[in-house]
């Protein structure tokens, strides 16, 4: 029997197939890899005509590059692009006497009709493709080192223009003479990052009440003395990885209770990062945050949670793996799995208090069979001046 494997859509917005085919384009495209019986694996991009020239110039993963209009099926192709993709090749599957075709969790829903219809098996593995994304390249990590290291010259730049600023008679930041607002910071992370070829969505600036509301991105005027939440997370234009980086600054006199809370964070994120290696659990490494955090006397749980206004608390997990989405697996959390050597996790333990506000720090490790390597170099302390 000869089966294959299927990975399709818009590589530009799906980076399970951006990962297999290492080429971006904004319309559809399927990479397939056909397994020969007792014969070596062909790798098939079949991708939209106009980009043919372009991929073939780029693209080293496949043997062999194609358009829609090589594989018509016997009824023609339509003429809306998605659909005749996935005609296409549900086509070229056909001719290479494939019966069995293996797609990942991204597959749309579209291909896995189409392909249903020309008579293919159709299995969806979850786990496809999974395990060779989370471990990482040596060249990989060092897309994400250069990330993040752009990503800190964000956090630094936010976290510097907050502490630097006057204030109003009411405790209003005031930045070049107008209030210093979440959205005027954001909107010089935004430019600092498309000066350097980055992107990203709206990034996490929330004073006071607002950062101990979970991804509240914050909004209104800063005020001194209240904790900042600085959270960036953006996307390198170039290499498609991303960064993420979280640093708490306070303008002005840091409150006592601020900084006891800010103490523990910095703790337990060191706590986690040493215990972190290839063959420990991400659970173990929530558990080593998680027992700091409990040990300093303040409480954890579960997002959702009810949470005691009078005691503040880490209600989310420890950590999460990062690549070409800022959100990949593993999980650092109460059921988090084994980790691999090459995966990219980022730590960042927080603590928050209804009313109060929310301190929260993160780096990016880098997981070894000896331990892990931290890919920051930023400081984490509140006072930014």
């Amino acid at each position: 029997m000869i089966t294959a494997t299927i990975r399709a859509g818009i590589s530009a917005q799906n980076a399970s197939l951006f990962h297999a085919m290492r080429f971006e384009v904004g319309d559809p495209a399927s990479f397939l890899e056909v397994n020969e019986e007792d014969g070596p694996t062909r790798k098939i991009l079949i991708i939209r005509d106009v980009e043919l020239d372009r991929a073939r110039a780029i693209v080293e993963c496949a043997d062999e590059i194609s358009c829609p209009a090589d594989y018509p099926p016997a009824g023609g192709l339509s003429a809306d692009r998605e659909i005749a993709t996935a005609q296409a090749t549900a086509e070229c599957l056909r001719r290479n006497g494939v019966t069995q075709v293996v797609g990942d969790r991204s597959l749309p829903l579209s291909f896995t009709e189409i392909l249903r219809e020309a008579g293919l098996e159709l299995v969806c593995d979850f786990d496809f493709g999974v395990r060779a994304r989370r471990q990482k390249s040596a060249r990989e990590i060092e897309h994400i080192r250069t990330s993040q290291l752009v990503t800190e010259g964000a956090v630094r730049l936010a976290c510097e223009t907050i502490a630097r600023a006057k204030t109003s008679p009411d405790g209003v930041l005031l930045h070049e003479g107008n209030e210093l607002t979440s959205e005027r910071i954001r909107a010089l992370v935004h430019h600092y990052f498309v000066d350097r070829g980055f992107t990203g969505p709206q990034f996490i600036i929330a004073g006071g009440a607002h950062g101990a509301i979970g991804h509240h991105i914050g909004y209104g005027p800063l005020h001194t003395g209240q904790p900042v939440v600085v959270d960036i997370y953006p996307t390198d234009c170039n290499s498609h990885y991303c960064g993420d980086c979280t640093r708490t600054v306070v303008h002005g006199e840091i409150p006592g209770e601020i900084a006891a809370m800010h103490a523990t964070v910095a703790r337990a994120k060191a706590a986690a990062i040493s215990s972190i290696r290839a063959g420990i659990t991400g659970r173990e490494v929530h558990s080593a945050t998680c027992r700091v955090i409990e040990d300093a006397g303040y409480a954890t749980g579960a997002p959702g949670q009810e949470r005691n206004d009078d005691r503040a608390i880490l209600d989310h997990g420890t950590g999460h793996g990062i690549g070409l989405e800022v959100h990949e697996p593993p999980l650092l959390d109460r059921k988090g799995i084994e980790l691999l050597p090459g995966d990219v996790v980022t730590v960042e333990p927080g603590l928050y208090k209804a009313g109060l506000g929310g301190v929260r720090l993160e780096d990016i490790v880098a997981v070894s069979a000896e331990g892990c390597e931290n890919l920051n170099t930023l400081p984490e302390g509140l006072n930014w001046e």
